[in-house]
């Protein structure tokens, strides 16, 4: 019986050891299928794609033979590489399904847990923002707001972070479109002093709603961006002024871009 075992033992570690290398095989060449796909839809010429993936020529000519036939990637006129239908369909198909809660979700509770405060995360909606979603800490006391409310652009730090993305003439129609209405003493309710400020979250990166919108309420907020580099979403850490000062408040900042820049990257956004 032990010579069996014995006589069985090298046929199996030879199978093991083969599935191993077919595995890696596998593994290997989707790797570099990947690798030649990615740089052909961010590549329009065969030489750059070649540099983008360290493959050897010949490898990555026929990578891309393949994609190119399986209608992955497209060949223009000039011989220069497109994204292909099938690509072209996916990224609709996988665009449709963006829910930008579900992604957004970890981020948020992470930023909850870090500033000890409310974070809100609210999409455009025409000229306003809809909160779509509200992570209260621990705090004893909950913000006056809701999933599903909506709220204006001109003084929210979302919506600022919005307008920011603006140009300057798309900043105008919205100002004479919006009528920015007073909504507590603090609201910012001309062009000149909109201008001003959109000017400063342009330059810091990120908006303060200073009781602009709810009286003895401020947040800081940053922009999320979509796949196409469009605000589409924004952040906010909010607390009462009985809480925190307004440098306290700015002095978050950083959690609010760095939280914003983690989801824009999970939307599909590169810098």
């Amino acid at each position: 019986m032990s010579t069996d075992i014995v006589a069985a033992g090298p046929d199996v570690t030879n199978a093991a050891v083969s599935e191993q290398i077919s595995v890696t095989a596998v593994s290997s060449a989707s790797e570099k299928t990947l690798l030649v796909l990615e740089a052909a839809l961010t590549h329009a010429r065969f030489t750059d794609v070649v540099a983008a993936t360290g493959l050897a020529k010949a490898t990555a000519h026929r990578i891309i033979g393949t994609l190119v036939e399986r209608q992955f990637v497209a060949l223009a006129e000039d011989g220069s590489y497109l994204p292909g239908p099938k690509s072209l369909s996916l990224a609709a198909r996988a665009l449709q399904r963006i829910d930008i809660s579900a992604i957004a979700r970890p981020f948020v509770e992470a930023l909850v847990a870090r500033s000890g405060c409310t974070v809100h995360l609210g999409a455009v909606n025409g000229d306003e923002i809809i909160y779509l979603i509200r992570a209260d800490s621990d705090k004893p006391y909950q913000m006056p707001s809701r999933v599903g409310l909506a709220v204006p652009l001109h003084c929210t730090g979302i919506g600022k972070t919005v307008l920011a993305d603006y140009t300057d003439d798309q900043l105008e129609r919205f100002v004479v479109r919006a009528g920015l209405p007073r909504r507590t003493e603090h609201t910012l309710t001309t062009a000149r002093a909109l201008r001003a400020e959109i000017g400063s979250v342009r330059a810091l990166g990120y908006a303060l709603d200073r009781e602009e919108n709810v009286p003895g309420l401020a947040c800081v907020a940053a922009p999320i961006r979509d796949h196409t580099g469009t605000v589409k979403y924004g952040i906010s850490i909010s607390t009462l002024l009985l809480e925190h000062s307004l440098e306290q408040i700015e002095a978050m900042a950083p959690m609010a871009t760095d939280a914003a820049a983690q989801i824009s990257a999970a939307l599909g956004y590169h810098a």
